[in-house]
């Protein structure tokens, strides 16, 4: 019966390394997928800033063609100005050229802020692109050691299964079929020591008489209280 016992313990020792490599199963995807989003997230963010810094540049163009159209046709009204020969003529190109130079006035403040979005804009994606060197150099070497992970992790499951498989030939039937039940049970562990005259699992003190029946080892002894197959290590403190 001790035999069962230590062999019991064996195969929750290969059933907890499953459920370990099981639960990778799920998060090793999660994690690949969060370092490689948070790459092409920079990525975005880089391109969304190019994107304003050309289009502050095209309109910076645009509006510097226009004042400098603007100010040629100023040049002209100014030479008009000294032929005109009635007041009301005077008074029209005057309201027009008023209206021209406010004009080339709010044409230049605007080109002034886009010339300042732009300057933002070149120093946003210094930082940004130093930022994606940064992460990419991290995230690199991290995503390819948890692809290597993910790659192996099916052939690593399937080894465990053929060691729990070989392990459990050697094990009593109805004994596998209790720990199995209580395993499920209790989600995880079946098979717990007693430490300091009590079960490890539950924490439910145990009378001495079956302490010294759990030491023999001779028959497999359940906690009262939680239901776990209770085993003796040389670890005992008591």
């Amino acid at each position: 019966m001790q035999k069962d016992l230590t062999l019991l313990l064996g195969l929750q020792e290969i059933d907890d390394q499953l459920g370990e490599l099981e639960r990778s199963r799920i998060y090793l995807p999660e994690m690949i997928q969060s370092l490689e989003k948070e790459i092409d997230e920079l990525n975005q963010a880089i391109a969304i800033n190019d994107k304003i810094l050309e289009e502050s540049q095209r309109e910076q163009r645009m509006f510097e063609l226009e004042i400098e159209t603007d100010k040629q046709e100023l040049d002209k009204f100014q030479k008009q100005m000294k032929v005109i020969k009635t007041n009301k003529e005077y008074d029209a190109l005057t309201a027009e050229i008023d209206a021209k130079k406010q004009g080339v006035a709010d044409k230049e403040e605007k080109t002034l802020a886009l010339m300042a979005a732009a300057d933002e804009a070149r120093e946003k994606s210094a930082e940004l692109k130093s930022m994606l060197t940064e992460v990419k150099t991290r995230n690199t070497t991290q995503l390819e050691t948890l692809r290597n992970q993910e790659s192996t992790l099916q052939a690593k499951i399937e080894d465990k299964i053929i060691e729990r498989n070989n392990l459990i030939k050697d094990i009593n039937r109805q004994i596998v079929g209790v720990y199995e039940r209580i395993r499920k049970g209790k989600g995880g562990m079946a098979v717990v020591p007693v430490r300091k005259r009590a079960c490890s699992g539950c924490f439910k003190q145990i009378p001495p008489q079956r302490i010294q029946e759990i030491r023999r080892g001779d028959r497999i002894f359940a906690c009262d209280s939680c239901g776990r197959i209770l085993t003796w290590t040389d670890e005992e403190n008591v």
